[in-house]
């Protein structure tokens, strides 16, 4: 298996698709997706991991959950309906652990903690707006616990642990704290990264295996650029 290694103008997906496998059996796969690929169909009509998925498989398959265009690492896809319809029900019952990786242009206040707020979407601008009292009828709650990993001159690894799964939501709630992640314009970053990605991984994904029911956990490798090469370094240490 090869890392996800290819920034968003040098991928050829419908080549490279077979790279970017993690794990797959009869009835899950799962692909650690390139920043700038979109889970799914979108308005550019640029080809989504869902359509490039079906054509590695030549099956149709289905989506268990979703990653943000911008960001990279774990998405998984199911082949069956019984597969999906199993994950879901961990999803819902919150059994799936999900841990993601952000790089932040400040320090948080603390170096670790939990944050609980209000979500909702803005279709109008595709953000998602966070409040700490539920103020709009369409507010979800969102939780999260992060910690800090480690800090260089410019940049501090975030470790995230997502226990709800919102629109937008590891980026609108660490923009909320002042921990914008960078690259991320949408919620606050003063440049964006040359590939337009932004600096946040879907880094392991653990849960119950539909059928065999074993404990199935999973790591994404990083993707290779100079400030994902310098986080890297905390990764070993913790």
């Amino acid at each position: 298996m090869k890392n996800s290694n290819e920034t968003p103008e040098s991928v050829n997906p419908q080549e490279r698709i077979g790279d970017w496998v993690l794990y797959k059996n009869n009835h899950l796969i799962a692909f650690n997706k390139p920043a700038g690929i979109p889970t799914q169909a979108d308005k550019t009509g640029d080809k989504s991991l869902l359509q490039l998925a079906e054509i590695f498989t030549k099956s149709a398959v289905q989506l268990v959950h979703r990653l943000d265009r911008p960001a990279s690492g774990i998405v998984l896809v199911s082949k069956t309906a019984k597969a999906l319809a199993n994950l879901n029900e961990q999803f819902r019952n919150r059994q799936i652990q999900k841990t993601y990786l952000a790089v932040a242009d400040a320090l948080p206040a603390e170096p670790k903690g939990r944050l609980e707020h209000w979500i909702w979407k803005n279709g109008q601008t595709n953000r998602s707006v966070i409040s700490t009292e539920k103020g709009h009828a369409n507010a979800q709650e969102a939780i999260l616990e992060y910690q800090l990993l480690g800090s260089s001159d410019r940049y501090h690894l975030l470790e995230v642990k997502l226990l709800t799964g919102r629109h937008h939501q590891i980026r609108a709630q660490l923009a909320a704290m002042g921990c914008i992640i960078t690259g991320d314009v949408k919620y606050g970053a003063r440049r964006s990264n040359k590939d337009r990605s932004i600096h946040l991984h879907a880094w392991k994904l653990s849960f119950q295996h539909p059928v065999s029911h074993e404990t199935v956990v999973l790591t994404a490798p990083l993707p290779v650029d100079s400030v994902w090469d310098a986080m890297g370094a905390f990764l070993e240490k913790s």
